[in-house]
């Protein structure tokens, strides 16, 4: 059974950073990709970022030139580096992990940017 977690959430002051860590356990498989979505209260989910086994990257516009994905692909492990963070990044952060095209999601970590 694959087992997802996310870690590194947290509470943050506008233009803080934060690294959250993503990693997908119990699969003899690597990832097709990976990626991380967020929900806010009252509002859809959204993929923030994205990475594919071959490294290819895709970045929701808003975080674009602000957060930097990154993976493992033979750890099943994933990193998304926040800089410049802003209260409406504030959210619930899902990692999301696809492995033999199936996908796999992780319980969510908070983060909350407030002054």
């Amino acid at each position: 059974q694959v087992l997802v977690v996310e870690s590194g959430g947290g509470s943050v002051q506008p233009g803080g950073s934060l690294r959250l860590s993503c990693a997908a356990s119990g699969s003899a498989f690597s990832f097709n990709a990976m990626a991380f979505y967020r929900q806010a209260p009252g509002k859809e989910r959204e993929l923030v970022a994205s990475i594919t086994n071959e490294g290819v990257t895709n970045y929701l516009d808003s975080v674009k030139g602000r957060f930097t994905i990154s993976g493992d692909n033979a750890k099943n492990t994933m990193y998304l580096q926040m800089n410049s963070l802003k209260p409406e990044d504030t959210a619930m952060y899902y990692c999301n992990a696809v492995i033999r095209l199936y996908p796999y999601w992780g319980r969510g970590t908070q983060v909350t940017v407030s002054s």
